[in-house]
């Protein structure tokens, strides 16, 4: 049992002593329950510094109540203190579209609700400078990461400063921070203070005239609190700048957001999947389920970033546009690795990614990408300098499919319908469909689409044909299952009518519908606060009362008996 723990990283001091260790380097805090598997945050996190020679214990969903024990248990580390949400921002890991209290949590063993606070790295972070004022404190995760500027905080309906002032922490690691993280370490071992000048962070000021390089100066947080349109203005400059290959630094009242550093290469992005991992949950859940670990266990992923732009999401301002993938060798040694895991059968989840067919893909031309601005190189138009090779994920998905101890590897991330090739096309849907392929027009509307930054409805309905054609062909009888939201903003009644009117054409009686939900840092959520498109200032409709978002909801359920909203 010793030799077990010892794979992972250490969470209690029983687990310091099996090492010999008397003190740690880094303890990190994570709302999410510890799964030592590339797909979770903080193992990554964990793993990397592990890798670069620090000492790193991990505590897990920590019990924020009473006496604080579980904050103090593994005493004062050497260098900081780490903090992570987890995998998801806990408000939306806590609370639906109607800020309903959700009955579970994914993340946590058998799926039990209550095992976070609200606002988790706020609370974990107070809680920490309560007890060890003097040590630093490294805030990151997504939650973090998408609260680095003022922002509209949609369960407490009302803005918000920086996160950093919130919970006091030292500094900020934004996106997926593993270079950040290990010369954040490197500094503090090196200098003992807290850094200002790696890429990738965010942190407060005293003297913001030091603050070097090119500079992107927003308005304060109070100016934009008191006047959307300024924040609108705000928001719209610090989307194209963050989606920008070569940044500035962001300066907003005492807030420096460095810019992040380049997308990693193939090589460093297999030396961060190449990491001892046991692709478990810690031995301390034995018996209980992670029902999150359950659902990517025998999941691989490919590549990171996404560059399809979407309104409403948080993948490019979060991972970044660019796409880094891994190599074949470094996919291929992971599936290796699962085929020994216990209940291994023979079938993995998902070959996939935040979009699973961008793999691979970037700019014929370097020097455009960088002269670029754009938030999408899908919408409204694809392009031309994109380079659309689909030849080397191909050569993976067939790959793969010779494996010996491979029944069937599935596609089970999201594809854009509007980056495609036939021979792609084919290849997925005759051999990594389950049955059901779930893509995602989101609207009918081409007025809404627009806003959402997705295809037109026709690019859908072409899709749709050729899905069915390639599966006559192939005598299969598979489903496309298209999702949708309603109550985006520029979603009218009207519209969710339309949309009514085209799932009856289809004859498809949707089940699991979206219903929207603002989130931090997202051009949807700035338009669902301010009421205009920040990159017209044109005026946009939102349904916002509850009764309004729950009538264009039942639009969806045209077919349910007792649903007396008419389609004309």
């Amino acid at each position: 049992m010793a030799e077990d723990l010892k794979k992972y990283l250490p969470t209690t001091r029983k687990e310091l002593d099996i090492r010999g260790w008397n003190e740690v380097d880094i303890i990190f805090f994570s709302g999410d329950a510890y799964v030592d598997h590339p797909q979770f945050g903080a193992a990554v996190i964990g793993r990397v510094l592990e890798a670069h020679g620090y000492r790193v214990a991990l505590v897990p969903q920590p019990d924020w109540h009473g006496d604080h024990r579980d904050f103090l248990k593994l005493g004062r580390p050497r260098l900081f203190f780490g903090i992570t949400a987890g995998s998801m921002d806990s408000m939306v890991n806590h609370y639906t579209a109607n800020k309903r209290r959700r009955s579970d949590d994914a993340y946590t063993p058998d799926g039990r609700a209550g095992m976070r606070p609200d606002y988790c790295t706020v609370t974990y972070t107070r809680i920490l400078k309560q007890h060890f004022p003097d040590v630093p404190v490294v805030i990151g995760g997504i939650e973090a990461s998408m609260r680095r500027l003022a922002h509209y905080d949609y369960w407490s309906d009302s803005f918000m400063p920086s996160i950093l002032v919130d919970s006091c922490a030292d500094i900020l690691v934004y996106g997926m921070g593993e270079k950040a993280i290990v010369q954040v370490a490197d500094r503090l071992k090196e200098q003992g203070t807290v850094p200002h000048d790696v890429p990738q962070t965010a942190f407060r000021t005293d003297d913001s005239s030091a603050v070097s390089g090119e500079i992107l100066r927003l308005r304060g947080y109070e100016e934009e609190k008191h006047n959307k349109l300024i924040y609108a203005e705000d928001f719209r400059l610090t989307e194209i700048e963050s989606n920008k290959i070569v940044a500035k630094t962001i300066l907003q009242d005492d807030i420096v957001v460095n810019p992040p550093f380049p997308p990693m290469s193939s090589e460093e992005l297999d030396a961060v999947y190449d990491l001892p991992f046991q692709y478990l949950p810690h031995p301390k859940y034995a018996g209980k389920r992670i029902p999150a670990y359950e659902m990517i266990r025998f999941s691989v992923c490919l590549h990171r970033g996404c560059f399809g732009g979407c309104s409403f999401c948080t993948i490019s301002a979060h991972q970044g546009k660019q796409i880094a993938s891994r190599s074949k060798e470094s996919i291929m040694r992971q599936i290796s690795r699962l085929k020994d895991l216990p209940e291994w059968k023979g079938y993995l989840s998902d070959l996939g990614g935040p979009s699973a067919n961008m793999y691979g893909m970037h700019g014929k031309n370097r020097h455009l990408c960088e002269k670029c601005a754009r938030p999408s190189c899908l919408q409204p138009n694809i392009c031309t300098n994109l380079h659309q090779n689909f030849a080397p994920l191909l050569d993976i998905y067939r790959s793969v499919d010779k494996l010996p101890y491979i029944k069937k590897a599935f596609v089970g991330s999201g594809i854009r319908y509007d980056l495609m090739s036939e021979a792609y096309g084919r290849q997925l849907i005759t051999r990594h469909v389950s049955g059901r392929l779930k893509v995602a027009p989101e609207h009918c509307s081409d007025q809404v689409l627009r806003l959402m930054r997705k295809p037109q409805w026709k690019e859908y309905l072409q899709f749709r044909d050729f899905f069915n054609k390639v599966n006559r062909e192939a005598g299969m009888h598979q489903q496309l299952i298209p999702y949708f939201i309603s109550s985006h903003p520029g979603c009218t009644t009207r519209d969710m009518a339309a949309l009514a009117e085209e799932t009856k054409r289809m004859n498809y009686h949707p089940e699991q519908v979206q219903d929207f939900t603002p989130t931090p840092m997202t051009l949807s959520t700035c338009m669902y606060y301010t009421g205009v498109n920040p990159y017209t200032m044109e005026q946009v409709f939102v349904a916002k009362d509850k009764n309004s978002k729950q009538q264009q909801n039942k639009y969806f359920f045209w077919w349910k008996k007792n649903n007396t909203i008419s389609t004309r």
